[in-house]
């Protein structure tokens, strides 16, 4: 591929009417000039032709390993549900295509370690859906707290609601925890993922992933169904620095605190907040800060130079993906590592698994 030509992109998982890929990576890569979307690929060649007239694309397919194969894609993004990523990511691999999966890449660490292993053997850039580490607020936070705005950070809390986790789920596949795609994996997942990219990983946790329900009403299957996957989740940890972390996933809650994320340092604070609604990913953050003894909270404008995307791209959902794929599009052209990649979701999934450990255990997890 000449470094001037565009990216070529095929979507496994696109559809006119539902999904993140129609309202986050289509948008996201229609606003960026270093790619084109050149095919899509479903589930039926009937609804894959539908869609690829809906939206104009050239190509339409059933098979995520013709899509791989073919010489017109460079690189393959799948966005179906969690326990179907392995197929269509490995056979991009097999085919020697870069990929962008979603997160969770896998749905367990074991999947997930073998395509991160799949990736790293065949040469290609590789990208997770952990979009927050793209986020303009989030990165000068950590910026900050690198050079130093709190000093020594002591104490850090993080609440996020999960309103999806309620009395009912839209999707019955969910609610087993086997899929890998719950509570704890993928608002929990994304949540923290965005604390330890400011702070740090995790030296010890203790937590509670629980289910207050044995069923739920699968909108879906129209059905009552068991709920082997967690609806509540509570972690207590250390950070490799020392400081102190407390981290809640409130399922079913649309009222209140949506999301907060407050950093204390021996020498001042800052506070992340949400502003629009959604997930933290997914939305703009309010940032405020204040340093010294006495110090007020004042508001924090985000410098210009976190945000490396046209004008063009929309604020919500498609905005961080946007930041992703312009620093994946990067990384294929000069072949460096691509950030967040598989072996940054495989850190994650096995952060998830001790969470895990700790609540069954009822012990606390070295990692």
């Amino acid at each position: 591929m000449a470094s001037t030509s565009k990216i070529r992109v095929g979507i496994v998982g696109l559809s006119p009417n539902r999904g993140f890929a129609s309202i986050a990576h289509l948008p996201a890569l229609k606003a960026l000039p270093e790619y084109e979307i050149a095919a899509v690929c479903t589930t039926r060649q009937e609804s894959a032709d539908a869609t690829a007239r809906h939206f104009g694309i050239p190509l339409a397919f059933a098979d995520p390993e013709k899509l791989a194969r073919h010489p017109d894609i460079d690189l393959v993004t799948v966005t179906v549900k969690v326990p179907d990523h392995y197929q269509p990511v490995m056979a991009a691999l097999d085919a020697g295509k870069h990929v962008y999966c979603e997160w969770p890449l896998g749905r367990d660490t074991a999947e997930a370690s073998r395509m991160r292993d799949a990736a790293e053997a065949k040469g290609v850039r590789h990208a997770v859906g952990l979009q927050g580490q793209r986020s303009p607020t989030i990165n000068y936070v950590k910026d900050l707290v690198a050079e130093g705005y709190v000093g020594k950070v002591l104490t850090a809390t993080m609440i996020g609601c999960a309103p999806n986790w309620g009395a009912t789920l839209d999707r019955a596949y969910q609610a087993d925890f086997a899929n890998g795609a719950n509570l704890m994996t993928i608002t929990g997942g994304h949540q923290i993922d965005a604390l330890c990219h400011c702070l740090g990983e995790f030296r010890e946790v203790a937590a509670f992933a629980v289910s207050q329900r044995a069923q739920i009403f699968a909108e879906d299957s129209k059905a009552m169904i068991p709920l082997t996957s967690p609806d509540q989740l509570a972690v207590s940890g250390v950070l490799g620095g020392g400081a102190v972390v407390s981290f809640q996933i409130r399922g079913g809650m649309a009222r209140g605190t949506e999301f907060l994320f407050e950093i204390h340092g021996s020498e001042g604070d800052l506070i992340l907040g949400a502003t629009t609604g959604g997930s933290m990913q997914r939305q703009e953050l309010s940032l405020q800060g204040a340093q010294g003894k006495g110090a007020k909270l004042a508001d924090l404008p985000v410098p210009a130079k976190y945000r490396f995307v046209p004008q063009a791209v929309p604020a919500g959902s498609a905005y961080n993906v946007a930041q992703l794929y312009a620093k994946l599009a990067e990384r294929i052209r000069d072949g460096e590592p691509a950030s967040p990649g598989f072996d940054a979701a495989v850190t994650r999934h096995r952060l998830i698994d001790a969470i895990a450990r700790a609540s069954e255990t009822g012990r606390k997890q070295a990692l």
